[in-house]
C-alpha cells in the first residue's frame, strides 16, 4: 500500500479532490483559505485583547484549525513515511536558470531532497543582508500582502475564483504579476548584491 501511495499520481486526482472540497464548501456556505486559520489561531490565543481584528468567534472556523493541523501532520507523514529516496526532480531548464543565479539544486539526498534552496534559506544566510531581505523582508511582505488582499493565494485562487468573485480575480492577477516581477527582476537583483 505504501508503494502505491508514495508513487507520483496523475495531476487530475488532486484537481478532482480540490473540486470536490470546493463543492462541499459552497454547499455548506463556508470558504477556504489558509490565512483564515491563522486569524482563528490568533483569536484562540487571545489576540483579541490586543487588536479588534481578532475579536470574533473563532469557533465558527474550528474546522479550519483542524485543516491546518491536518496539513502539518500530513506534511510530517509525507516527509518521513512517504519520502522518495531520490532528490526532487527538477527540469533541466530550471536547473540551468537557477545555476545562472548561483543557486545549486540537489543531485543526491545528502545535499537535500526538498524544493527549498538551502544555499539561500538557512540560518547562516539569515545573518547576511541578502538573507535578511529574502527571509525577513520577504516574509513581512507576504504577511502584509495577505492581509491587504483580504486573503492568501489559496483563498483567492481556489475559493474566490470558484465563487466568481471579481476581487479574487484581481488579487490572483496581482499575485501572478508579483511572482513574475520577483522571479525575473527582483530575485536576480537581490542575488547580485
Amino acid at each position: 500500500m505504501i508503494e502505491f501511495i508514495s508513487q507520483p499520481w496523475h495531476w487530475s486526482v488532486s484537481g478532482a479532490m480540490i473540486a470536490l472540497v470546493m463543492f462541499l464548501l459552497i454547499y455548506f456556505g463556508e470558504r477556504f483559505g489558509v490565512s483564515s486559520s491563522f486569524k482563528a489561531m490568533c483569536s484562540l490565543g487571545g489576540a483579541g485583547r490586543l487588536a479588534d481584528y481578532f475579536k470574533y468567534d473563532w469557533k465558527k472556523h474550528d474546522w479550519l484549525l483542524t485543516f491546518a493541523v491536518g496539513a502539518m501532520i500530513g506534511g510530517a507523514i509525507g516527509v518521513t513515511v512517504l519520502a522518495s529516496p531520490d532528490p526532487v526532480q527538477i527540469s533541466s531548464a530550471t536547473v540551468s536558470d537557477l545555476a545562472s543565479l548561483g543557486i545549486s539544486t540537489p543531485t543526491e539526498n545528502a545535499e537535500g531532497r526538498g524544493f527549498i534552496p538551502h544555499d539561500l534559506l538557512n540560518f547562516q544566510m539569515l545573518a547576511t543582508f541578502k538573507g535578511f531581505i529574502l527571509m525577513v523582508v520577504g516574509g513581512f511582505l507576504i504577511g502584509f500582502g495577505t492581509r491587504y488582499a483580504g486573503g492568501c493565494t489559496s483563498g483567492h485562487a481556489i475559493t474566490g475564483l470558484s465563487n466568481l468573485q471579481l476581487p479574487s480575480l484581481v488579487a490572483v492577477i496581482g499575485f501572478f504579476i508579483g511572482g513574475l516581477l520577483m522571479t525575473f527582476v527582483l530575485l536576480p537583483l537581490i542575488l547580485s548584491l
